[in-house]
Order: C-alpha cells, then sequence, then structure tokens
C-alpha cells in the first residue's frame, strides 16, 4: 500500500496533512521499489510539510492576535 494520495494537499487540515506526512515518512524508511516512487513520495512529503508549517504559522498569528487584543485591553481598562 502506498501513502501517496490524490487529494490535493491545500486543502487538507493540519491532522489529514499530520497524518498523511507520517505515512510518507514511514514508506521512505522502508525503502520504495522504484526511484520513481521515492520521488513522488518525497515530494508529496515535502508538500505535506509546507502545509503543516502554513497550519502552525496561521495558529501563531491568531495566538498574537488574541493576545495583542487582550494586552490592549487590560491597558485600556487600566487607563480609566
Amino acid at each position: 500500500m502506498s501513502a501517496l494520495n490524490d487529494t490535493p494537499v491545500d486543502t487538507l487540515s493540519f491532522e489529514a496533512a499530520r497524518d498523511e506526512l507520517v505515512k510518507v515518512v514511514a514508506e521512505l524508511e522502508q525503502g520504495s521499489p522504484t526511484l520513481e516512487h521515492s520521488l513522488a513520495l518525497w515530494e508529496r512529503g515535502e508538500a505535506l510539510a509546507a502545509r503543516c508549517e502554513e497550519w502552525l504559522l496561521g495558529a501563531k498569528r491568531r495566538l498574537d492576535a488574541a493576545r495583542a487584543a487582550a494586552s490592549d485591553a487590560e491597558t485600556s481598562r487600566g487607563e480609566s
């Protein structure tokens, strides 16, 4: 069974991308029957890793914005 999936990477949730990436890495570690298949796995893995990073950076931006908003609200209350 191959870890390669036809689902477009840019439609995957963080969890789906992470889970598929784990499968791709495991298959690469076991060795593929052909160089072509190994390259396809590698390319899919790179895309999946980038998708995970995109989700994590988005989450960090949201947390930073929430912290800044909370800090601004706290500062405004302190000035009243």
